[in-house]
């Protein structure tokens, strides 16, 4: 029991080493997919895959060869470790032969061995490619090239070889292909290469391989060869109608070119144009010229015009082309037309509503900012699209495309596009400008971009502005015809950065930045406030009319017061003449004797004034009131041998003088008979001095006819000889 117990151990044991030892192997990769080639007289290889395999395995092919009597194994000189293939070299190789393969993978963990492949030598044969050595045309053989080569030397002289000759225009990217069979064995080959074009040029290359096997020999270097000249072929006349001139001349550029299906090298040596009026072949004119263009100068009459061109064979057929009277109307027949792009072509498709029309001249030239100077042209028949690879239009180029209806010698009215072969991100972006700047408004206007720099069709502008203050740009679009734009609902007083972006298919550029501030107030509301300031005054003058109208006098009195003159005051009268002179009155009536009426002149009382004078001191010390002050003037008291004046305006003052005379004590010159109460007064009033009350030189504070400081005059002769007078 215990024996049983620990063989089954042991066998547990030994199958989990076995299964842990086979997951752990990595075997290589069984070699599949073997490729062999026998390459005439030089050796037999074989390939297989995976091509790149680890470092650490080795490949053994077994070969059995001469129909299964003898095998080998390649050998390890020609099967490094790590390569995918392996060659056997002669002498052991044998033909025609029948070979089996067999590869072999190996490394540390153990081998693989992949199916066994047949093959026989015949099949998998690979030859050199032939030699080319001419290519010429044969004389008095139109539109032929004779291709001679040399067989290739290691090549089975048993075995037939088949061939393959390919050629093209040196100017075309597109080969045509000729497959041949040659069974003789002779060493050197030809081949007549028909159906070309006369005096064009050839590039040419060729293969070969046995006629039994599978495989093509290189191809040979290539060759150039030209087929024989022949007259010219033919011309594809056209013409550009241009305004007629003040002399009433009209230019017309004649173009022309060689016939579609021509040669392409045709040579021509010059070209003969005749030109005549319709119906007046004696007016008939010759040109003759070595280039492709030409201008006329025609009358405003239908025209027609004749092209040959010629060489040393000889001349082409006319061509022919009927130039319209000016005011002559063209028919129309094309109603609608479109372009489109496919991968590598343009292609122009048309509708007409004429079936009869069955040619077409399509013309095309760059649409540029000056005056196109090239144009190119293809007629059409019997389609009505049109196709020409891109490569030969220029990326980012706008081109204008007509197509123009031919019936018969009759050109009809164009139908005309444009159109690019590839579009691109316009070079520049708009030069843009602020306009009509307003409160919440502006007008944003821009220029179109140059034709030249769009790169493509402007689909749409795109108007980006932020406030000077603003987070996030604010943006409008509009479309491609549109060249101004108005914002609104912007902030009073606020600086803005704007651009603007013109976009076509393939992206957008962005054009100059400009900033504009709003105005804080607008002309209108300027307009507003003038008007009802205006207004306002207009009525104020107008209510001032109306009332200076009904009340004359308060008008007046309100505009011109009237002012008391001084040369009326009753002061005047006091002295008579003396007095009038002192006041010198010629300066009162002196307009611009202002200063010096301002300041009060300067008198002299005599000694005896005082003695003369009997005041009421009680009416002097008496205040006088502002609202007395209008009520005019009071002198009152007269006496035989003492006369006083009294102002009602202001409280009396003593007469100005420059000069007070110096009293004696023991002579107050106060009378006798006057009481002690009134010599104090007296007394007192000696004692206002003028420089208490006014010094000398200072502005009379009225002016001219001040009653507030008014002087007092006395003369020199007795006060007794004159009558006081009061006015009021």
């Amino acid at each position: 029991m215990i024996v049983s117990v620990c063989v089954c151990t042991y066998v547990c044991i030994y199958i989990f080493m076995y299964v842990c030892l086979f997951v752990y192997l990595v075997l290589p990769a069984k070699p599949e997919n073997i490729s062999c080639v026998f390459y005439y007289e030089e050796n037999f290889t074989c390939t297989w895959s995976p091509e790149k395999e680890a470092s650490y395995t080795w490949y053994k092919v077994k070969r059995t060869y001469s129909y299964g009597y003898k095998s080998d194994v390649c050998p390890a000189d020609n099967s490094t470790r790590g390569n995918a293939s392996c060659s056997f070299l002669p002498p052991t190789i044998t033909n025609p032969d029948n070979y089996t393969i067999q590869v072999e993978a190996q490394n540390a963990d153990g081998i693989i061995k992949s199916d066994i492949t047949h093959w026989t030598l015949d099949a998998i044969m690979k030859i050199e490619p032939p030699e080319i050595f001419s290519a010429k045309s044969v004389l008095g053989i139109k539109r032929m090239l004779q291709i001679k080569w040399k067989r290739p030397v290691l090549a089975p002289l048993s075995s037939s070889l088949k061939y393959t000759l390919r050629f093209r225009t040196i100017n075309s990217a597109y080969w045509m292909e000729v497959n041949f069979t040659k069974e003789d064995i002779d060493r050197d080959e030809t081949y007549n290469l028909t159906g070309l074009r006369a005096f064009t040029e050839y590039v040419i290359a060729l293969r070969c391989a046995p006629v039994e096997s599978m495989f093509w020999s290189g191809w040979s270097q290539e060759k150039v060869g030209t087929t024989e000249e022949e007259a010219p072929y033919g011309l594809d006349l056209w013409r550009v109608l241009r305004p007629a001139k003040v002399d009433g001349r009209r230019p017309v550029q004649l173009m022309w070119k060689k016939a579609s299906g021509a040669p392409v090298l045709e040579k021509a040596l010059g070209y003969n144009i005749w030109y005549f009026p319709e119906n007046n072949t004696n007016l008939t004119e010759t040109v003759n010229t070595t280039n492709q263009t030409h201008e006329l100068y025609l009358g405003g009459k239908t025209h027609w015009v004749y092209v040959i061109s010629y060489n040393s064979l000889g001349e082409s057929p006319v061509a022919t082309l009927r130039i319209p009277a000016i005011d002559e109307k063209s028919f129309q027949c094309i109603e609608a037309m479109q372009a489109c792009l496919t991968q590598d072509q343009l292609v122009v498709e048309w509708q007409s509503s004429v079936p009869e029309v069955d040619t077409w001249m399509v013309e095309w030239f760059p649409d540029l900012d000056s005056k196109p100077s090239t144009f190119s042209w293809e007629s059409v028949s019997q389609a009505r699209n049109w196709t020409i690879q891109k490569d030969e239009l220029k990326s980012f180029w706008c081109y204008n495309i007509s197509v123009y209806p031919v019936l018969g010698d009759r050109v009809g009215q164009p139908y005309s596009i444009q159109a690019y072969v590839r579009e691109g991100i316009p070079s520049v972006g708009p030069v843009t400008e602020a306009d009509n700047i307003g409160v919440k408004t502006v007008t944003i206007t821009w220029k179109e971009i140059p034709k030249s720099q769009r790169n493509g069709f402007i689909r749409n502008y795109t108007i980006f502005y932020q406030a000077e203050d603003g987070k996030e740009f604010c943006k409008c679009t509009v479309n491609s015809n549109i060249l101004q734009y108005g914002l609104e609902s912007l902030t009073r007083k606020t600086s803005y950065t704007l651009q603007v972006m013109a976009s076509t298919s393939a992206g957008g550029k962005n054009g100059t930045t400009i900033n504009f501030k709003t105005l804080s107030i607008s002309i209108l509301e300027i307009f507003f406030i003038t008007s009802l300031v205006g207004g306002g005054l207009l009525i104020l003058i107008m209510l001032t009319v109306v009332y200076g109208l009904k009340k004359p006098n308060k008008l007046k009195h309100l505009c011109w017061p009237d002012v008391p003159n001084p040369a009326e005051s009753s002061i005047a009268t006091w002295h008579g003449d003396d007095f009038k002179d002192k006041l010198n009155l010629k300066e009162f009536d002196d307009p611009m004797n202002m200063e010096g009426d301002r300041v009060l002149k300067p008198y002299s009382a005599p000694s005896d004034f005082i003695d003369k004078l009997v005041v009421n001191f009680e009416n002097f010390l008496e205040e006088v009131s502002t609202e007395e002050l209008g009520k005019g003037q009071e002198n009152i008291l007269k006496d035989e041998k003492n006369e006083y004046v009294t102002s009602p305006y202001w409280p009396y003052r003593p007469p100005i003088s420059t000069e007070i005379p110096q009293r004696k004590p023991q002579h107050s010159g106060i009378p006798e008979g006057t009481s002690s109460e009134t010599k104090e007064q007296l007394s007192s009033v000696q004692s206002l001095r003028p420089e208490h009350l006014c010094e000398e030189g200072e502005p009379n504070p009225y002016l001219k006819n001040s009653v507030m400081t008014r002087e007092f005059v006395t003369s020199e002769k007795p006060q007794d000889e004159h009558t006081h007078r009061a006015r009021t």
